[in-house]
């Protein structure tokens, strides 16, 4: 009978002993396979995402949240700004490339940008089939959305209104699918993209056409004079007729009279916010920048937060603040892996010490028929290391069964990590649990290998 059997059967003596070891190499392995597995994920997506991207400019609010929901899809944005706005800091000398993008849709989750071909050419995407859309109401897909819902070339789909897969379904928009998109390991391959008249038509936004889209400006001005204009007038208008009325006042007002009569039109409309009532014409959710120059660094962001109303984030400052924040929980759960692991390690350590307690005598004997001290020390240091090893090997499995169901829980629109990829630290944990198996049973091999044949002979 050789080593491996050997072990085997002692190991199915103590089953008991043996399956706690099992389950506690197996809980710290699991762990620590999720913890690197995501980890080694969010930064690949968080370094994939915005590689090219120096800035985002958005409404006012969370730096963070700016980020979270223009570049990695998973939260909500923090407002609209005017594509006016926008196209005029994007003619800054220091702008290289300036894109919108307008959020407000998804299909079964995977969220629908509007946007320009440029953004294209900032994520460096290639085509697999079919190319970018020509008219609104073409879409050009990622290639996980393809995969996971079945579309190709040709296909059509309606959108859901916000971000979630249950909002209101916009059926009398249909959307036409007219690219795919190679696969990029960015956040793009779950998405849907297609221009920005799109996005506005379906909301019922109205709009200018394509080709006007670049004379805001001008237009804008003149809007806003002719408005003040006009609110003079009304101002006058206003302050002459409650005049005349106070004059040929006969009857006491209600109270609700006096609150709706004392308010002038103009002011009650600024009192419930104008921003909100006025046409403010065409508008975009964000604006991803990529500087022409490092200068840009010091000076557009400080020209976007102290100049305008819009806010400027730096995808590197808060992509960094994530993972740091995300980080003190993974090293916490990693110290507890450790810590079960090393109770592995013990519970290993007094298996086998009283198992060989128990199995003395079978030494002894072992060595009466010509088993060298060698032999039985092995013998011992090979079972700490196959249960520890199979301990191991349990643990990779359960830590990805773990990782596909955080996949199932997390939206459509994102892929955390691949549940099918194989990480190397996980081959290093192997090493490990394997190492602290060999530990464990480093003792009770150097008590087999000084068992004395006539001492445990003459007292049995």
């Amino acid at each position: 009978m050789n080593t491996i059997q050997l072990v085997w059967k002692n190991i199915s003596q103590q089953i008991g002993s043996t399956f706690l070891s099992i389950l506690l190499t197996a809980l710290g392995v699991a762990i620590l396979c999720v913890i690197y597995i995501t980890g080694d994920s969010f930064e690949k997506q968080l370094s994939n995402n915005s590689k090219n991207i120096d800035l985002v400019v958005g409404a006012k609010g969370s730096p963070l949240q700016l980020i979270l929901s223009s570049l990695y899809h998973i939260d909500n944005p923090t407002g609209n700004i005017a594509l006016s706005d926008a196209r005029m800091l994007g003619e800054n000398p220091f702008v290289e490339l300036a894109v919108p993008i307008s959020l407000g849709d998804n299909y079964k989750g995977h969220r629908l940008i509007g946007t320009e071909p440029s953004y294209l050419d900032l994520y460096e995407l290639t085509f697999e089939k079919g190319g970018v859309w020509a008219k609104p109401f073409e879409a050009v897909i990622g290639s996980a959305v393809a995969r996971k819902q079945g579309l190709k070339i040709g296909d059509t789909f309606h959108t859901a209104h916000g971000l979630s897969a249950e909002g209101h379904v916009h059926d009398e928009h249909p959307f036409h699918i007219v690219g795919i998109l190679e696969a990029s390991e960015s956040i793009v391959d779950n998405l849907i993209l297609c221009d920005l008249e799109s996005v506005w038509d379906v909301h019922g936004i109205a709009h200018k056409n394509k080709e006007d889209l670049d004379h805001n400006h001008a237009h804008d001005h003149e809007t806003e004079h002719a408005h003040e204009n006009e609110h003079a007038h009304e101002n006058e208008h206003d302050h002459a007729h409650e005049e005349q009325k106070d004059e040929n006042e006969i009857a006491p007002r209600t109270q609700e009279q006096e609150v709706f009569v004392s308010e002038k039109p103009s002011l009650m409309v600024k009192s419930i916010g104008a921003d909100m009532i006025e046409d403010r014409g065409e508008e975009v959710t964000a604006l991803l920048i990529k500087y022409a120059s490092p200068a840009a660094i010091g000076i557009i962001p400080r020209l976007v937060n102290q100049s305008t109303e819009m806010q400027a984030a730096s995808p590197a400052i808060e992509s960094s603040r994530l993972f740091s924040l995300l980080g003190v929980g993974l090293d916490s759960l990693a110290i507890l892996a450790y810590v079960i692991m090393v109770i592995a390690g013990l519970s290993v350590f007094i298996s086998l010490y009283n198992a060989l307690k128990e199995r003395k005598y079978d030494l002894a004997v072992m060595r009466s028929i010509g088993a060298s001290k060698t032999k039985l020390f092995s013998l011992v240091l090979v079972e700490g290391l196959v249960i520890t090893l199979i301990g191991s090997i349990l643990g990779l499995v359960l830590g990805h069964i773990a990782l596909f169901f955080i996949n199932q829980q997390t939206s459509e629109s994102i892929d955390i990590v691949d549940v099918l990829m194989i990480n190397n630290a996980e081959l290093l944990l192997i090493l490990v649990a394997c190492l602290i198996g060999m530990l464990a049973a480093l003792i009770p091999a150097i008590k087999a290998y000084k068992t004395s044949i006539s001492t445990i002979l003459g007292d049995k």
